[in-house]
């Protein structure tokens, strides 16, 4: 049998210590000290059961600090999907596998696009102004694809997948553009990364070079869930609404449109634009301007995120990627210069791959917004069971009260 220690204990049950010591004390728990270890120990399967019949009371916490869920495993050494380490899911499948996994389906997503909601996703993107983003496109042609789904508020599972799959497919093939573009979607059995490579180089007309698609698949496998990320959690409250896929997508894109989220690595891009002609400069610049360096740190992993490793790693291996490598090593090694400095993110991998193959500078934050959607539909599927609106945090109201002239009077509010 598998024993908790008190911490573990708590964390599984969403709880302090003391309230561990509590249930025990009121025979909740079973208290267990074992010979060779100090402290208290519960069985695993007791905790389980109490936890479940924590959910299946129905009351909502009021946070969202403490969400209980099955699907990723994100701790330093790498995140885990259902289980299956991510690195090794990279190295072997693709992002039609993982959707399987995630979404508890078997065999393979197959992302096919939906004639009838094609055509208003292509309209609405060709209205769009010439420079806009890619994420920008994504979510127009989301919202398009929404408008044009009469069916789309079916939440029972197997509908959400198949809405899923319809509208991820939909909405590549439509930012893809024409479908004889070079490795585009109008090669035959072509998956997802081959069909999207249209809209992530920088030259439609110029074929990518083969290893690319290599590289798409793994980074869309590596970027598919990341645990409870600010994007995860919109997508999940929007869930907790019912909302439907669509909107859950959306939502899930509204938090991953900034600056401190999804967009880092096009920020990691234009750092190492000017890392490769001098990187002790680059860095110079970025350090004496006290400016946080884009692709280093992360607030999980102690040492290098492991995403970044195999992304990385795929890039030595390719002679395309030789210049770009020296640059990132450069720049790494100036970072941990004193041997404590933050270590390189997914960002700076992806930024390393988008100039490599001379990709879009906001190639991967579509990417990130294809890869994620697949996560963000996991989440949705999984809340969608949970009792509604449950999130409702408790806000600490600081303005003045009614009838009171005092600016920095306080109360507490639910919200």
């Amino acid at each position: 049998m598998e024993y908790l220690t008190v911490a573990e204990t708590a964390e599984r049950l969403g709880v302090k210590r003391e309230t561990v010591y509590a249930y025990a004390s009121r025979g909740l728990l079973t208290s267990v000290r074992g010979a060779q270890r100090r402290g208290s120990r519960f069985a695993q399967d007791e905790v389980e059961a109490l936890a479940a019949r924590g959910r299946e009371s129905g009351e909502p916490s009021g946070t969202v600090e403490r969400i209980r869920t099955r699907i990723t495993l994100v701790a330093d050494g790498g995140p885990w999907f259902r289980g299956r380490a991510v690195p090794a899911l990279a190295g072997s499948e693709d992002l039609e596998h993982v959707a399987a996994l995630l979404w508890e389906v078997p065999g393979r997503v197959p992302f096919d696009a939906d004639p009838d909601l094609l055509a208003p996703a292509r309209a609405v993107l060709a209205a769009a102004p010439a420079g806009a983003r890619a994420t920008d496109r994504f979510r127009l042609a989301v919202a398009a694809v929404a408008a044009a789904d009469p069916l789309r508020a079916d939440a029972r599972p197997g509908a959400v997948v198949a809405t899923a799959s319809s509208l991820l497919g939909t909405v590549v093939t439509a930012l893809a553009g024409d479908p004889g573009a070079a490795g585009g979607p109008g090669v035959s059995g072509a998956g997802l990364a081959e069909r999207l490579l249209p809209a992530l180089v920088r030259d439609p007309d110029r074929a990518p070079a083969p290893a690319t698609a290599g590289h798409v698949r793994a980074a869309l496998v590596l970027l598919a869930d990341h645990g409870l990320a600010s994007s995860t959690v919109a997508a999940r409250v929007a869930a907790s609404t019912l909302a439907d896929v669509h909107a859950v997508v959306s939502a899930g894109l509204g938090a991953l449109d900034g600056p401190r989220h999804g967009l880092v690595s096009g920020l990691a891009h234009r750092f190492l634009a000017d890392a490769l002609d001098d990187p002790p400069g680059a860095l110079a610049q970025r350090l004496r301007a006290g400016e946080r360096v884009p692709g280093f740190g992360h607030s999980v992993y102690r040492g290098t995120d492991p995403r970044a490793t195999v992304l990385l790693d795929r890039l030595r291996a390719d002679p395309a990627a030789d210049d770009v490598l020296a640059c990132v090593d450069a720049v790494v090694a100036g970072m941990d210069r004193g041997g404590d400095g933050p270590a390189a993110n997914v960002d700076l991998a992806l930024a390393a791959l988008m100039h490599a193959h001379d990709l879009r500078p906001d190639a991967g934050e579509l990417l990130f917004a294809c890869a994620r959607t697949v996560g963000w539909v996991a989440h949705a599927l999984e809340e969608y069971a949970e009792p509604g609106l449950r999130f409702r945090p408790t806000g600490v109201y600081t303005g003045p009260r009614p009838g009171s002239t005092s600016e920095a009077s306080t109360t507490t509010l639910s919200v």
